[in-house]
C-alpha cells in the first residue's frame, strides 16, 4: 500500500502538472489575443513592381495601419510562384509569415506540376483579395479584327500564329490551350520567364497573341501597343466594357478568371487566422483600398477560410481536367 507520503507527493504532482498546463495554455491564448507584436511578412511570389506586388502593398500597407505593426512585403519570384508557396509552407505556424497566393500557385501548378507543398494541407487560407480577368490580345500588326476573323486566320495559316505565356504552368498558358480546344485553331507555344518579357515580345510582334490578365495588359491596351478582341472570364470587365467575353462570341469554357488570396502555414492557431480574416475583410472593405485594387484592373472578392479552402480544392480539380484534356507536359 502507498503511504500517505507517496499519495500526497502524486497528488501535488498531478497538480503541478495541470498548473504548468494551465499556465502554458494562458499564455498562448495570450500570444494569441496580443497578435501582432512583431513585423508579418507578406510573401509576394513574383518581382516587385507588378500587379500582383502592387495589390500585396496596398493591402499590407492597410493592414499595418489597423494592427499598428508593420506588415512587409516580400518578393521570391520565380516557377511560376512555387519558390514563394514553398517557402511560406515551411515557414512556423504563427501568423508571422504569410503568402500573398494566386491560381497559379494553388490551382494550376499543383495540377500540372510535381511539387514540395500541398496546396490544401500545407496552408491555412486566410481569404480571397481579388480577382481579375484574362484577356486575348493581339499585336496590332494582326489584320484580324475580331476573334472569329483570327480563328478563321489560324486555320488557314497555323505555321504563322504563336502564343506568348509567362511560362508553361501558367495562366497564359493554360487559356491559350483552353482556346485551342475550343476552336481548334493552332497556334505554337513560346514561353517566357515571366508576364515582362512575354507582353514585351508581344508589343513587339515577335508572337502575335497572348492571354494576360487585364491589369498586365491594360496599360498596353490603352496605348494602342495591343488589341483586345475577348474576356476569358464569364463576364465584361467595367475596366473595358467594349470587350466581349469569349463565351458571348460562340467560345465555350474558355474561363481564366485569375484570383489572389492570402495563405498562412498549415498549423497556424485558428484564432489567429479569424483574426487575419476579420481584418482582411475589413481592409477590402475601406473605399481607399478598394479603388487602389481595382484601378490595378482586378475586383475586391472577401471570403472566409473555410471558403478560400472550398475554393482551392475546386481550382486543382479544374485545372487537373485541363491538363489531360489539353495533354500538357510539365517542364
Amino acid at each position: 500500500m502507498q503511504s500517505n507520503s507517496c499519495r500526497a507527493i502524486g497528488r501535488r504532482s498531478a497538480i503541478a502538472a495541470l498548473a504548468l498546463a494551465a499556465c502554458a495554455a494562458s499564455g498562448l491564448a495570450q500570444a494569441q489575443s496580443a497578435y501582432p507584436e512583431r513585423i508579418v511578412t507578406l510573401v509576394v511570389p513574383t518581382a516587385p513592381g507588378g500587379g500582383n506586388d502592387a495589390m500585396a502593398r496596398v493591402v499590407a500597407q492597410k493592414l499595418s495601419t489597423m494592427f499598428g505593426q508593420q506588415v512587409i512585403v516580400e518578393n521570391k519570384a520565380g516557377a511560376n510562384g512555387s519558390i514563394a508557396a514553398e517557402y511560406v509552407a515551411r515557414a512556423p505556424g504563427d501568423g508571422y509569415t504569410l503568402l500573398f497566393g494566386y491560381i497559379g500557385t494553388h490551382g494550376m501548378n499543383p495540377a500540372l506540376q510535381k511539387l514540395r507543398y500541398d496546396p490544401v494541407a500545407s496552408f491555412e487560407p486566410i481569404g480571397m483579395v481579388c480577382t481579375s480577368p484574362t484577356l486575348m490580345v493581339v499585336n496590332p500588326a494582326v489584320p484580324a479584327r475580331s476573334v472569329d476573323e483570327l480563328v478563321k486566320a489560324m486555320r488557314a495559316r497555323p505555321d504563322q500564329f504563336n502564343y506568348a505565356s509567362a511560362g508553361n504552368g501558367t495562366a497564359p498558358h493554360f487559356a491559350a490551350e483552353m482556346f485551342k480546344l475550343a476552336t481548334k485553331a493552332e497556334m505554337a507555344h513560346v514561353p517566357y520567364k515571366g508576364s515582362a518579357p512575354a507582353m514585351g515580345d508581344t508589343v513587339a510582334g515577335q508572337t502575335q497573341v497572348m492571354f494576360p490578365s487585364l491589369f498586365t495588359a491594360y496599360p498596353f491596351v490603352k496605348a494602342g501597343k495591343l488589341r483586345a478582341l475577348g474576356v476569358a472570364g464569364p463576364k465584361r470587365s467595367s475596366t473595358m466594357p467594349d470587350v466581349p467575353t469569349l463565351e458571348e462570341l460562340g467560345i465555350k469554357g474558355v474561363d481564366v478568371t485569375q484570383w489572389y488570396a492570402i495563405f498562412a502555414p498549415a498549423r497556424t492557431p485558428r484564432p489567429i487566422v479569424d483574426k487575419l480574416n476579420t481584418a482582411l475583410n475589413a481592409a477590402l472593405a475601406d473605399k481607399d483600398v478598394a479603388n487602389r485594387i481595382e484601378s490595378h484592373g482586378a475586383v475586391v472578392e472577401t471570403s472566409t477560410p473555410d471558403q478560400l479552402r472550398m475554393k482551392v480544392r475546386s481550382e486543382v480539380a479544374k485545372w487537373r481536367g485541363v491538363v489531360e484534356s489539353a495533354k500538357l507536359q510539365p517542364d
